[in-house]
């Protein structure tokens, strides 16, 4: 009889989803739980929506995801001692046994997602259990881990999701029964998303996650730099330890289908004007005299049939498409599918980034990757700088090259609805 060899016994390990004892605010201690979270970190448009979220409450979640200080060495230390005067307090509890937590987000439009909060295995590249599909910035990724290292602890699950499609019934059934049951907490942030948790701790319902979970695959939606720093960190401590496993939420996108939306960049140092002086003869570029939603469904439209773009910054929008075949041939790598080197983020970042505009995309001095489209408007109309307006690629795209192993540009997509950050955090030593 054959003996499976080390790699083959890592490949069935599977997802594993541990349960913890959550970490989180006493409803009594603060002034509202809707009050103390935060959208995750990298969606904070900073300094605008830090400064209103440190107004919201003097316990708002955002003192620990992005501490203010002079130094990097202050603002981790910042964090930690921020953290552990919380729960000293008793504003910061944890919870007595240790579980799941199923999580419910519901907004005005009938939008409804549910999941499953706990404590992933981190895995490695090669078992093919997570998959990444976006590129990381090391500068991120490094200010992740530090934070991490100084404050032991997970303040924010990252968003992994899986097709049901038959498989994970189980937990699937598992979910719906809990969630018409009285929940730990629920809150309605301004947002006007309502959030519900609940904890599991049942043996049975967690031998119940553990089974579904294990012939599953996962892909990253949200979060590729945190998943980057539990890797390295697992990699820095001997196992067995805490940093093993990593504060994740899983959602089946069978059941649930994410919203898939783009994430925009904004030129700190390129004014409009030089941008599209620099397109002449490589694109065709027109006015869109609209106000912004008008704008982007211009914009919708023209991706529908190759790659588009749309730059604001000087008070007007500029739709930006069919770019010169002979210059893509030259810019964007000929090494990659199709499907990658024909992606919207690919000829911005290989062809207009590097090539036409000669903007260096890892530097936060000429770059900045935001979420909301309003806001990339109206700090580039502030700044001088150009907003370049993306839009969505599809998550079966995504989800393709990611089982083939092809990582897209980095900030290429925005899974959703994210995870409220503030809910609930894993602390190491709880």
């Amino acid at each position: 009889m054959k003996t499976a060899g080390p790699s083959e016994a890592k490949a069935r390990r599977g997802l594993e989803l541990t349960p913890f004892r959550g970490l989180r605010y006493d409803p009594d201690r603060v002034g509202s739980l809707a009050a103390v979270t935060s959208p995750p970190y990298d969606v904070v448009v900073r300094p605008d929506g830090l400064h209103h979220l440190q107004s919201a409450d003097p316990y708002n979640i955002v003192r620990l995801i992005l501490p203010e200080a002079e130094t990097p060495e202050a603002r981790n230390a910042q964090a930690a001692a921020t953290l552990n005067r919380w729960r000293a307090e008793g504003v910061l509890t944890t919870d007595p046994e240790p579980g799941l937590y199923v999580y419910e987000q519901r907004d005005g439009d009938g939008l409804l997602q549910r999941g499953i909060i706990g404590a992933l295995r981190v895995s490695d590249p090669d078992e093919q259990l997570v998959l990444p599909h976006e590129d990381v910035m090391p500068h991120i990724v490094a200010d992740r881990a530090a934070l991490m290292l100084a404050t032991s602890a997970n303040l924010e699950p990252l968003l992994l999701t899986y097709p049901g499609d038959g498989s994970a019934a189980a937990t699937a059934g598992l979910i719906e029964r809990t969630a018409k049951t009285p929940p730990v907490l629920a809150t309605t942030t301004e947002d006007g998303f309502h959030h519900r948790l609940w904890s599991l701790t049942d043996p049975e319902d967690l031998a119940t996650v553990r089974t579904d979970l294990a012939g599953l695959q996962a892909l990253i939606a949200d979060g590729h730099h945190r998943w980057a720093t539990y890797r390295r960190l697992r990699a820095q401590h001997p196992s067995p330890s805490p940093w093993d496993h990593g504060l994740v939420l899983l959602v089946d996108t069978a059941r649930y289908p994410l919203r898939v939306r783009a994430i925009h960049r904004l030129l700190h140092r390129l004014p409009v004007t030089d941008a599209l002086a620099a397109l002449d003869g490589l694109f065709r570029v027109r006015r869109v005299d609209a106000a912004l939603p008008e704008a982007m469904e211009a914009l919708a439209e023209a991706a529908g049939t190759g790659n588009a773009f749309l730059l604001a910054g000087d008070g007007a929008f500029h739709l930006v498409d069919r770019p010169d075949p002979d210059l893509l041939a030259r810019t964007v790598p000929a090494d990659r599918p199709e499907a990658w080197r024909t992606l919207d983020a690919t000829v911005l970042h290989s062809t207009l980034l590097e090539q036409v505009w000669h903007v260096p995309e890892d530097s936060p001095a000429h770059i900045a990757y935001i979420h909301d489209t309003t806001a990339t408007v109206e700090k580039a109309e502030r700044d001088g700088g150009t907003a370049v307006l993306m839009h969505p690629v599809r998550e079966e795209v995504v989800r393709d090259l990611a089982r083939q192993g092809v990582t897209m540009p980095r900030k290429s997509t925005s899974f959703g609805p994210k995870p409220a950050s503030g809910l609930v955090l894993r602390a190491f030593d709880a």
